[in-house]
């Protein structure tokens, strides 16, 4: 699977997991008016109302949610996107290791280490990646599988390699949507932990975020 290219949920399947509005989502899937490439990558779906955001684009989107939950201004996260995207001639910056904040700015890793986006100044304080801590790397420094905040008893996952992208549980890899879907069918909670062998918890954390 392409994870720059195959389109995995829809805007406002990707806001929805990941806890934000999804008027603010569209705003940075827009390209700017000078061409340059969105915050947040997204392709053109196959019909209306499709998937078009794919796991790049929920990744950046994530990393964006992150930095604005600590009321980092827009301005210096499109710098260090900016500046990192120029730096390493790639257009996916926000999707790996090279943007990460201290709760106060926005820090760029250049190939001579970090630097603070907004004026280059090198960081007094170790740079914190907290904000980056749900995100598994490769070993080639892209994103492989985001980990969802908002489960709190589950741990779930979106990792293409598994459910086609859609949000699973990490060790059995059971479909979030399947264990909503039997629920809202009319099993007890108990019975679709049953079904899939898992723990009442995990079926109840489930079901309740994803309601």
């Amino acid at each position: 699977m392409d994870y720059y290219r195959t389109p995995l949920l829809t805007a406002r399947e990707t806001a929805r997991y990941l806890g934000m509005p999804e008027s603010t989502l569209d705003v940075w899937l827009r390209r700017p008016e000078n061409g340059s490439a969105p915050l947040v990558h997204a392709v053109t779906p196959e019909q209306r109302g499709w998937p078009r955001v794919p796991f790049v684009g929920i990744i950046e989107a994530y990393v964006l949610r992150g930095l604005r939950d600590l009321k980092v201004p827009m301005p210096e996260i499109r710098a260090a996107a900016g500046l990192v995207r120029e730096s390493f001639g790639d257009p996916y910056a926000l999707a790996t290791r090279r943007v990460a904040t201290d709760g106060v700015t926005v820090f760029a890793r250049l190939a001579d280490g970090w630097v603070r986006a907004k004026d280059l100044q090198r960081p007094i304080e170790k740079v914190l990646e907290q904000h980056l801590r749900q995100i598994d790397w490769a070993s080639n420094g892209t994103a492989q599988r985001l980990h969802l905040q908002r489960f709190a008893g589950a741990d779930v996952i979106i990792d293409p390699r598994f459910g086609w992208g859609s949000p699973v549980l990490a060790d059995s890899k059971v479909r979030v949507d399947d264990i909503f879907q039997l629920w809202k069918a009319g099993e007890t909670i108990a019975a679709v932990a049953e079904e899939y062998e898992l723990p009442v918890a995990v079926v109840e954390d489930v079901v309740r975020q994803a309601a």
